[in-house]
C-alpha cells in the first residue's frame, strides 16, 4: 500500500485537488493504477445537503454517494469511479465508531479518539486503497488521500493524528506529503512567512512534509525557493512552484516539468514495482493523449455558451457542468467563453425593479450560440429558465436542459404549444390542476439526505428513435448509463399528449414510465434536448459527456462530424478496437 497525501495551510481554495488529481495523473501516466480518497473535516454525513452557495457542487458517484467536488477532479483527471466511501467526513467515522460501539465491539473498552477513531480512519483509508476502481477489476497500486481545509483546524485533529500514524505503519518508501501552500505577492515581492508558519503547524502536528507545492500567480523566484527550503527543512528539488497555467489541465504539465513525478518515483521507490510492457505502454498512451487534448492551437474560434442557473453567484456550484463543457469544447477545437446568467434576471419582475441586470441578461442570451438550463431546486429563478427555454426553441438555438432544466423544458411546451396555461411542478406549486412534474413515489418528503434518486441509471432509447441527436451522440446504443439526483420526475399521465403535440420521449428507465430525455425532431431543432440525468458526472477530459459533446458541437456547427466519430467509436469498442480505459 502507498499513499500519497495531500495536505494545506494557511488558507484552503487553492488547489489542492487539482494538485491532488495532477499527481494520480502523472502515476498513471507510469502505468500504475491510482485510487483517491477525500477527507472532509465537517460533521455533516456527506455533502447531499450542503448549500451550493456555501460548498459548491454536490458531486454523485455511481453507486448514489453525495460528495464533495473534488470527488468529480479524481475521476475526471485519472478515468476511474469511486464509491461513496471515497469521501471520507468527521460525520462519517463517528457514526461508524459509535454503531460499532453499541454492538459491543470495543469489549467494553471507554472509546476514545485516541486509538479507537485513529485506528478506524487508517482502516477506511485501507480499504478504499484497496478498492478497484476502474474496469481491471485489479487493486490499485498508488491511493491519493487529500486532506480538506487547512492543518491546525480543530475539526482536522483527528485526521491529522491518522495520518501521522499511518505514515508511522507503512514504512518508509510507501508514503509521500505533499504540503500545498499559497506564496502572496505584495507590492511585487513574492512573501515566504505564509508557507513558514503553515509547515511549522505541519511539522508540530506530524506531518512531515517530502515537497512543497508553492502556489503562486507567477513563477517563483529563485531566491524564494532557496529561502522556503532552508526554513522548512528541505532540499530547493523539494520546493515546486505552482504557478496558474491558460487551464487546469495544462497543471499536470507543469508539475511534470518542475520535477514531482521525479520525487514521486523516489519517495515511492516506484522503480522496484513490476509493471508488465502493456502498462507502460498503456501510461504513455495516456500522457501523450493528455498533452495533445490540453495544448490547444492557438487562435481557436470562441464559442459563446450562456448558463442560465439558480446558483451562478458562485462558480464552483456548477463546477462539473463548467468542466463537461470545457471537456466538449477542446474536442470541438473551439475556445469556450461561458457566461453564467441568473434566471431570476430573466423575468417580467427583474424588468420593473431593475430594468439594466434584465436588459444585460437577455443581451447575453441573444448573443448566445448555445443555451444550457442546468439542475437546482426550489422555486426561485424557474420562470426565468421557462422564458429562456422558450426563446431558445422559438429561435432554433441549440438548448441542453439538464434535470431541472428538461423539466422546465416540459413546461414550457405544456404551456406555450400545448396550450395549458397553469402547467408547472409540483414542487413549485402546490395542488396543480395539470401538475406536468410530479413527486417520485419511492422519495421522501419528510427525510432529506440521501432520499433521492440517487446514483447511476439506465436510460432506455424507445423504438423509432435512430433520428434522435442524442442517441446518436451514444453511438446509436439502445441502453445507457448516467448518473441521476433528483426528487421529481415528468408525470406519465401526460407522455402521450406530449408525444403527440411534438415534444419527443426519446428515452424512458427500466420501468418504461419514467421519462430520462426529451428532444425535438431534428428536421425542426438543430439540437433541442433534454435529459432527467446529470451527464456532467460521467464526464472525463479525454472522454466528454455524449449529451455535451452533441450540445456543444451543434453550438459550434460541427454536429456531423461528433456524430460520425461517436459512431466509428462505438464500431472500435464492439470490436475491440478501442482501449475504454487507461
Amino acid at each position: 500500500m502507498r499513499v500519497v497525501l495531500v495536505s494545506g495551510g494557511v488558507i484552503s481554495g487553492v488547489g489542492k485537488g487539482i494538485i491532488a488529481s495532477s499527481a494520480g495523473l502523472l502515476l498513471k501516466t507510469l502505468g500504475l493504477r491510482v485510487t483517491a480518497v477525500k477527507i472532509d473535516g465537517y460533521i455533516n454525513s456527506d455533502a447531499g445537503l450542503l448549500s451550493p452557495l456555501e460548498h459548491g457542487e454536490c458531486f454523485v458517484l455511481a453507486d448514489g454517494g453525495e460528495t464533495d467536488l473534488d470527488l468529480g477532479n479524481y475521476e475526471r483527471y485519472l478515468g476511474i469511479q469511486l464509491s461513496m466511501d471515497s469521501n471520507l467526513t468527521t460525520g462519517k467515522i463517528y457514526k461508524h465508531v459509535i454503531e460499532k460501539e453499541r454492538k459491543g465491539e470495543y469489549l467494553g473498552k471507554t472509546v476514545q479518539v485516541v486509538p479507537h477513531v485513529t485506528d478506524a480512519i487508517q482502516e477506511w483509508i485501507e480499504k478504499v486503497a484497496k478498492t478497484p476502481v476502474d474496469d481491471s477489476g485489479e487493486e490499485p497500486d498508488v491511493c491519493i488521500v487529500e486532506l480538506g481545509g487547512t492543518v491546525g483546524d480543530l475539526e482536522s485533529g483527528p485526521f491529522v493524528e491518522a495520518l501521522v500514524q499511518l505514515r508511522h505503519r507503512l514504512g518508509k518508501n510507501n508514503f509521500v506529503g505533499i504540503a500545498v501552500s499559497y506564496v502572496p505577492i505584495i507590492n511585487g515581492e513574492e512573501k515566504t512567512k505564509p508557507t513558514q508558519h503553515a509547515i511549522r503547524t505541519m511539522r508540530s502536528a506530524g506531518l512531515i512534509p517530502d515537497v512543497i507545492a508553492c502556489r503562486c500567480e507567477r513563477s517563483l523566484d529563485e531566491a524564494t525557493i532557496t529561502k522556503i527550503a532552508r526554513s522548512c527543512q528541505v532540499e530547493d528539488e523539494q520546493v515546486i512552484g505552482v504557478r496558474n497555467m491558460d487551464t487546469i489541465y495544462q497543471v499536470p504539465l507543469l508539475l511534470e516539468e518542475e520535477g514531482l513525478l521525479k520525487l514521486l518515483k523516489d519517495g515511492l521507490a516506484l522503480d522496484k514495482l513490476p509493471l508488465s510492457a502493456d502498462r507502460i505502454q498503456q501510461g504513455q498512451e495516456l500522457w501523450n493523449l493528455w498533452r495533445k487534448t490540453v495544448v490547444p492551437e492557438k487562435h481557436l474560434a470562441p464559442l459563446n455558451i450562456v448558463l442560465v442557473g439558480k446558483y451562478t453567484f458562485l462558480d464552483d456550484a456548477y463546477l462539473s457542468v463548467h468542466k463537461s463543457l470545457e471537456h466538449s469544447a477542446m474536442r470541438c477545437n473551439r475556445k469556450l467563453n461561458l457566461i453564467s446568467v441568473d434566471s431570476e434576471h430573466l423575468e417580467a419582475t427583474t424588468k420593473v425593479k431593475d430594468p439594466t441586470k434584465y436588459h444585460n441578461a437577455w443581451k447575453a442570451v441573444c448573443e448566445a450560440q448555445g443555451v444550457l438550463v442546468p439542475g437546482g431546486f426550489g422555486e426561485r429563478g424557474v420562470e426565468g429558465m421557462i422564458e429562456v427555454t422558450k426563446s431558445a426553441r422559438e429561435r432554433k438555438v441549440p438548448f441542453l436542459g439538464i434535470c431541472l432544466g428538461m423539466q422546465v423544458a416540459v413546461i414550457e411546451y405544456a404551456r406555450n404549444v400545448l396550450g395549458y396555461a397553469d402547467a408547472h411542478s409540483e414542487e413549485m406549486v402546490k395542488n396543480l390542476e395539470n401538475p406536468f412534474i410530479v413527486f417520485m413515489p419511492e422519495g421522501s418528503k419528510e427525510q432529506m439526505g440521501g432520499t433521492m434518486r440517487l446514483g447511476t441509471r439506465n436510460s432506455i432509447f424507445k423504438d423509432g428513435t435512430e433520428w434522435s441527436n442524442l442517441r446518436a451522440m451514444y453511438g446509436g446504443a439502445k441502453v445507457v448509463e448516467e448518473r441521476h439526483r433528483h426528487r421529481y420526475e415528468v408525470n406519465p399521465k401526460f407522455i402521450d399528449e406530449l408525444e403527440n403535440g411534438g415534444l419527443h420521449i426519446t428515452a424512458l428507465d427500466d420501468s418504461s414510465v419514467r421519462v430520462e430525455s426529451v428532444e425535438l425532431h431534428t428536421k425542426d431543432h438543430p439540437f433541442f434536448v433534454g435529459v432527467q440525468a446529470h451527464p456532467e458526472y460521467t464526464s472525463k477530459v479525454l472522454d466528454p459527456s455524449p449529451a455535451y459533446l452533441g450540445f456543444v458541437a451543434a453550438s459550434a456547427g460541427c454536429l456531423p462530424e461528433m456524430i460520425k466519430a461517436a459512431k466509428e467509436k462505438s464500431e472500435g469498442l464492439a470490436n475491440g478496437t478501442i482501449r475504454t480505459h487507461f
